[in-house]
This record gives C-alpha cells, structure tokens and sequence, in this order.
C-alpha cells in the first residue's frame, strides 16, 4: 500500500487491502473467502435460473448465463440429447456446499492459522510466505499458481474428451478429440482466434496453453531467481499494490477478450443458449447491441443472455484497466496529493 513516505500510517477498517499487503496468512484467506462468495453465488444463481426455466422460450432470451454455461459443457441433458436440466441442481448444490467449505477456511486462516504464514499445522508452509524483497520466494509461489492454471487446463480437455462438450454445429454433444502435437498450427491463430469455429481448435488451444503453463510453472519452480535482481526483474517495484496492478492488468485482458470473443463466436457460445451474435454500437460509449428479435427477452432489460454477458465482461474490462493504472503508478510511488494540490493552487490563482 502506497504510504507516501509515512511508516506509521494507519487505515480505516474499510481499506481491506491495508490488512493483508504483508500477512501472506490473511492474503490466502481473503482469495478463500472470495473464493466462497464466488461459489455461493454460483450455486444460489444456478437454482434461481433452473427454476424460473420457460422451455418455451430460447434460453438465451431468459437470463440463463449460468444455465447458458453449463448447456456449453454438455451438462443438463436426457438421454434423448435434448436439454432438460438434468444434473444441474445437483451442482448448484454441490457450489453452494463447497462455499461453506472455502468459508469455513478463510475463517481458518483469518482467525486461527498464523497471519504471516511463518509457521502452522502443516509442515514447511513458510515456504509461500509473500516476501516483497525475496525474488526466489516470489518466483516460487508464482510457479506454482501456473501449474495449477495448467492442470485446470488439462482437466477442461479432458472433460471434451470422455463427456463430451455441445457442438452446435450438430446441435447435439459429442466428444472432442484435440490433437496434442499441432502445436505451431495453434500458435498461429494469434491474431485469428475470434473466427474459430471448430471444436478441436479450440480444445488443442487449450492443451497448448496447458503445456506452456505447467512448462513456466516448473521453470519457476526449479530455477527460482538467476542472474543479477535488477530493476527489470522487480527489485525496488515488487509490491502488494504492484501485484495488484498486475492483476488488474490481466483481468482487463480477459475481460476484453472475453467480450469480443463471446459478442460473435457462435462455437463457443452458441446461439442456442447465448442468444444471437451481437453487432458494436456508439453511442456515449461504445456497447454491443441485439441483431435479432427480443420481443420475447423478459430479463435483463429486454436483451439477451449474449449481449448482457458481453456488456458486462466489456465495462468490467474498461474499469479494470483504470484500476491497473491507478494502482501501478502508486506502486512506483507517484503522489497523487500533488495533482489536488496542483488544482488546489490553480483555484487560488483564478480567484485572486
């Protein structure tokens, strides 16, 4: 946290970072606390849906996103292929449980465990305490975070590959069988990857992904910090607020991706659940609007699934990206006061 040269400043109560820039306890039960509150709200959102489900209208003309979803991922159909809802409570409960789960641990390391992490009830924890000024600490609890973002990766293939994803190409699920060696093929789709429109493709993008991953996570891991700590490297930038840019940063990319990726892809988001492609708009600001009929949209305004998923992840995205900025020019200790002093004594001036 940006102190402004002030080693005993204090926070409010409301400044939750304050409590956890420097207790890397507090830090891993805030995510498992979030991680809760995400898990609830899936569960409890998914149950709404199901039950307000009007198969007489299109399920991306209902506000179904979570619905929309797991239809994607071949979940919720009979035996006949068609989309009854089959199974979908069962994993609205099965979040819901797991919330109180994750809740249960960030009262744990919030209350219990050690706040700095520096010692617990299993061994060797210390090894991920945050330490803003150790580059072999930092590098080794990062190369651990890729592995598992690889590892979700796998499973996800793994999921297309013995259950079977939608293809709305057929209108039905079927198993999608990637090709894992391709990979110079996969790569080239780097400026391209919005006109996919074969399940495979996307299935090796994600065992491509998988692969660089688990490969960075393991370097990380096994190298720790070589060669000299240099500024370029963090040395003097590694922060909490830092990290937080950094996130931020991410989470804007996603969050852009995402929505132009979701506004016109009818493979990964088909029409059958999303609701149909959407066209960019200016106005204020630029939004993605409907191009077919919603005279049947009773959520969400009057709008699709599609177009309120897409909104959203793209608003998300623009704030994120403020965020970023906010957050990494403090890290590198820029004194935001100075710019309301600056107009403080620009006012004085104009009115003298």
């Amino acid at each position: 946290m940006q102190t402004y040269g002030n080693p005993d400043v204090t926070y409010g109560w409301w400044v939750g970072n304050s409590v956890v820039t420097n207790r890397a306890g507090r830090f891993i039960g805030s995510h498992v606390g979030h991680t809760g509150i995400i898990c609830f709200a899936t569960g409890a959102s998914c149950l709404w849906e199901l039950a307000r489900f009007d198969p007489s209208v299109p399920m991306g003309h209902q506000s179904s996103i979570y619905l929309s979803h797991l239809a994607s991922l071949g979940i919720g159909f009979d035996e006949a292929g068609v989309w009854t809802g089959a199974g979908v409570s069962t994993i609205a409960i099965f979040h819901l449980i797991f919330s109180l789960v994750y809740g249960g641990a960030a009262l744990l390391h919030n209350l219990v465990f050690d706040p700095d992490l520096k010692g617990g009830p299993i061994g060797r924890v210390d090894k991920f305490k945050l330490e803003w000024d150790n580059p072999d600490n930092l590098t080794f609890i990062l190369g651990h975070h890729l592995i598992f973002l690889g590892v979700a990766s796998i499973w996800f293939v793994e999921w297309a590959r013995w259950h079977g994803i939608y293809d709305p190409a057929i209108g039905e699920v079927r198993q999608v069988f990637p090709g894992y060696g391709d990979f110079g093929r996969i790569f080239s789709h780097q400026f391209d990857f919005l006109s996919i429109d074969s399940l495979e493709e996307v299935m090796e993008g994600h065992a491509f992904l998988a692969f660089l991953e688990i490969s960075g996570g393991a370097w990380h891991i096994a190298t720790r910090q070589i060669g000299e700590y240099t500024k370029f490297k963090g040395d003097g930038l590694l922060s909490a607020e830092a990290v937080l840019s950094f996130s931020l940063a991410g989470l804007f990319l996603m969050g852009l991706v995402a929505a132009f990726w979701a506004a016109g892809n009818t493979t990964v988001y088909p029409p059958e659940w999303y609701g149909e492609p959407l066209a960019l708009k200016f106005g204020i600001s630029p939004y993605w609007a409907d191009t077919g009929d919603v005279s049947d949209c009773k959520y969400f305004f009057g709008h699709t699934t599609r177009a309120a998923l897409v909104n959203v992840q793209y608003y998300f995205a623009f704030f994120c990206l403020q965020g970023h900025l906010w957050h990494a020019l403090r890290a590198q200790g820029v004194d935001f006061r100075r710019v309301t002093q600056a107009i403080a004594n620009l006012s004085g001036e104009a009115a003298a």
